[in-house]
């Protein structure tokens, strides 16, 4: 019986929980980039705000997708059901130690990213020569791309997904999670005071490492089971 068989509504839940606790860090990392994009594009209207957003969440699913695609290819049974819960055990403890890295934790600044962080950078700085509209979705694609611990320890929690539709059904609810704080980035970015951003920042690596542990003891309790039925 595979202890992937359910994915708990919970998950979706800690993931939502996981966008809107990380506001501090999204406007700490992100809310002065996006402002100053903005600034550049010299949008008009409410049309290259909800592009942007789009084409930021859409990339999320595409990670999401992809991220439980790759896991999804060891799901089977004998020992691909053990190669599974080594998977979930990998993912548990670097999603552990990302949401550590949220609050500087760790001994090490997480290094991982999803493309050349120059090559983003450079597609980022000059996305507004394509005009407002088109613009506004190449940067949020590229925005979706940026190194940041609480986006990769999300694709990292997608990645033990018991398919990839629960994949990017994870990532679209992160994605939701951080719109309200993306969308007013440019308004709330420095109106936090530093105790509110300290409190904010502590529960979304709250919600992670909480997120990674249960990861985590799946991932012990499923490799323990199948190792019983193959080994």
């Amino acid at each position: 019986m595979s202890a992937l068989a359910g994915h708990a509504p919970a998950i979706y839940v800690g993931a939502v929980a996981a966008g809107l606790l990380g506001s501090a860090h999204c406007l700490g990392m992100c809310g002065g980039l996006v402002s100053a994009f903005f600034m550049r594009l010299q949008a008009r209207g409410a049309a290259p705000y909800l592009i942007y957003h789009f084409a930021r969440i859409a990339v999320y699913a595409v990670i999401g997708f992809l991220a439980a695609l790759l896991g999804a290819v060891l799901i089977s049974s004998g020992r691909f059901g053990l190669a599974q819960g080594a998977l979930q055990i990998v993912a548990g403890i670097i999603i552990i130690g990302l949401g550590l890295d949220l609050i500087g934790r760790l001994p090490f600044r997480n290094r991982l990213s999803f493309a050349p962080v120059a090559w983003l950078r450079r597609q980022f700085g000059e996305a507004g020569r394509h005009g407002p509209l088109a613009g506004a979705g190449i940067g949020g694609a590229i925005n979706a791309l940026m190194p940041c611990s609480l986006t990769m320890a999300m694709a990292f929690q997608a990645s033990a997904s018991p398919t990839p539709v629960h994949g990017m059904a994870l990532m679209l609810a992160f994605g939701f999670g951080t719109l309200p704080s993306m969308l007013a980035a440019s308004w709330l970015f420095g109106r936090l005071g530093i105790g509110a951003r300290s409190w904010l920042l502590k529960a979304a690596a709250l919600t992670i490492v909480l997120m990674g542990a249960a990861t985590l003891w799946q991932g012990i309790r499923y490799y323990l089971v199948m190792a019983r039925l193959v080994l």
